[in-house]
Order: structure tokens, then sequence, then C-alpha cells
């Protein structure tokens, strides 16, 4: 009997040894495997935290090498324009005009890596100066005769806001819009006939007021009383707030409407659409217009009084605006710089950027 209970015994002892193994066995394993998922995750965490690290750390990388790219066109555009001025010195008559090299076509430049980069120069001088309109005449407000109402550079506005296509500007709509603007330039808060100061801004939602300051941007335009969005698109490639002070519109330089709005007439019409382009066609001939002398005998100016609006015409530029564009990695990155030119000396007086 006792050799039995032993023998019993000790296959107790063995079959608790093989369970207490087995127990141990499974711990283990659940230990492992959630050591294992530990790991994995672990592992996935810090390659994801990897790929967006290394994502920034490209982004920044591309984003430095595109901006490195757009100053190199802005120096090389700045080269170009003192080549321009050197250039122009062996002139009798210096004067900027579309057949400089400044004014060429852009041509796509090649980049070691497989992008491309662009730039292009445009003349602000061939605009309407927006800050022109600040000045007003002793007789702004007074009624009677449109001429003796408005300053030169009002009555080019008013013709030039009429050249519009889309949307329509009436002549009555571009007196006011003419007024606003002046009110908006002007260090007074006296309401013009047809303007807009304090009194009008205070009452919008959010509420503001006149700037009573030169335009600092074209896109100022945008917070004017009865400026449409529409109209912003149409006016802002036709104007210019460089320089902040009154400056000379360059006759080489100017386009179709700005050409309709150099009209003597004191009914403040433009000039008709082919009289614009016949101008338009002599500008971009091979010699182009020789001097002013030669700008105004054009048939269009025939017996007409053009002291006052001789007035606001140029031959020279000051200021211009680069368009730079650089696609690197498929990525697409923009520069617009206002480039003043003072002989020798460029300077970058404003710099915005964009990307797509």
């Amino acid at each position: 009997m006792i050799s039995v209970n032993s023998g019993a015994c000790m296959h107790c002892r063995r079959s608790e040894s093989l369970a207490s193994i087995k127990t141990q066995s499974g711990v283990a394993l659940i230990v492992a495997l959630l050591v294992f998922g530990l790991s994995t995750a672990l592992l996935v965490a810090m390659k994801s935290e990897f790929l967006l690290f290394y994502q920034r750390g490209s982004n920044l990388f591309l984003a430095e090498q595109g901006q490195a790219y757009l100053r190199g066109a802005e120096e090389l555009a700045a080269l170009i324009l003192v080549m321009d001025y050197d250039k122009d010195q062996s002139r009798d008559q210096p004067r900027d005009d579309l057949n400089e090299m400044w004014a060429q076509q852009a041509v796509p430049y090649p980049l070691e890596d497989g992008g491309m980069l662009t730039g292009s120069l445009e003349d602000l001088q061939g605009r309407f100066n927006l800050n022109n309109l600040a000045v007003s005449g002793a007789q702004n407000d007074a009624g009677g005769d449109d001429s003796k109402r408005f300053t030169a550079a009002q009555a080019q506005f008013i013709r030039l806001l009429q050249t519009i296509e889309e949307p329509v500007v009436s002549r009555q709509d571009a007196i006011a819009l003419t007024q606003k603007i002046g009110d908006w330039l002007d260090e007074d808060s006296d309401t013009r006939a047809d303007g807009a100061e304090d009194d009008y801004y205070l009452g919008q939602t959010p509420a503001y007021r006149a700037a009573n300051r030169a335009m600092s941007s074209v896109s100022e335009l945008r917070m004017l009383a009865t400026v449409t969005p529409e109209l912003y698109r149409a006016l802002a490639p036709l104007v210019t707030v460089w320089p902040q002070t009154p400056s000379s519109l360059n006759i080489h330089t100017a386009s179709l409407a700005v050409l309709r709005s150099i009209n003597a007439d004191d009914n403040l019409a433009p000039l008709s659409e082919p009289d614009g382009i016949a101008l338009l066609e002599q500008q971009r001939s091979a010699d182009g217009f020789i001097d002013m002398d030669d700008f105004f005998a054009a048939p269009v100016f025939a017996e007409k009084p053009v002291a006052g609006v001789r007035s606001l015409l140029g031959e020279n530029s000051s200021w211009f605006l680069l368009s730079a564009e650089v696609d690197v990695a498929d990525r697409n990155m923009r520069l617009y710089s206002v480039l003043q030119r003072d002989r020798r000396t460029i300077r970058a007086m404003a710099r915005a950027n964009g990307s797509r």
C-alpha cells in the first residue's frame, strides 16, 4: 500500500510540474507577444515620426532652394536694368521702350536638377499711378465744365475707367470712383462730391477708416466703396501705386487701355479703340515714337489742347515689376518684386511670394 501511494504521489508531482511548466510557458509566450507588440507599435510610431521629420526637412530644403533660385532671378533682373541704364547713356535721347533687353519675352531657363526658372520685367510706369489722384484742383468740387472740376490726372483716370469692357463703367461712375480714391488718399476727412470718408467706412462690417495716405498696394482698391471684385480684376493690371509719389507715365510702354486714356478732349471721353490701336501700332513698331513731339504729332491729337495731359507723360522709367517663377521637384514657387532703378543702383522696394 505504501509503495502504491508513493507512486501516485510521484505521479501527482510530475503532473503538477508539467502543469506549472505549461503555465510558465504560456505566461512567457504572452509576455513575448506583448513585447513584440510594443516593439512593433514603437517602430511604427518611430517610422511615422521619421517620415514626418523627413518630409518637413525635404519641404524646407526645397523651399530654400526655390527661394535661392528666385533671388537669383532678381539679381539677374537687376543686372539687366543696370546694363540698360549704361546703354541708354550712349543715346542722344535716353528713353525706356519695349525694344530694350529688359522688355523681351521671357525664355524658360533649365536648372541642373531638372527644374525650370522663368522671369519677366514690366515697366510699372507704363501703368496709371493711383497715387497721382491725391492731388486735387482748386475747383475740384465746383460745378460746371468738367475740364474745370478735375486735375489732368483725375481726368485721365476717368477716361481709363471707361475703357474697361467688362464690367462697363459709365462716366458718372468713373467720376464717383475717382473722387472716392481721392478721399482715400488725401490727408483730410472732408468728403468730396461723390466721395467717401470715415463716415462711410465706419458703417461697414467690419468697420474701418479711410487710409488718408498714399496707397502701398493696388489691393487697397478692394476696400473702396463701389469697387466690385469684377471691377478690381479688370482694373488691377492697368494701375500701380509705385512710386508712392506722383510720377510720369511712359508713352513708350503704356498698354492700349492706358494709351486711350491719354486724350486732350475736355469731355472726359477716352480715345476711340481704333485711335488707340493706331497709337499702339506706332509704339510697337521698330522705331516707335521718336520723342514726345512725335507722339503728339499723331493724327488723333490734331488741333487738340495737349498741354495739360502732356505734363503727365514721360519717356523714362525707374520702377519695374519682376515676375519670377520656378518649378523644382513638382513644386511651383513665384516671386513678385518691385524694383527701383536709381542710375546704376537697383533696390527691391517690395516683395511678395506665391505658390501653387
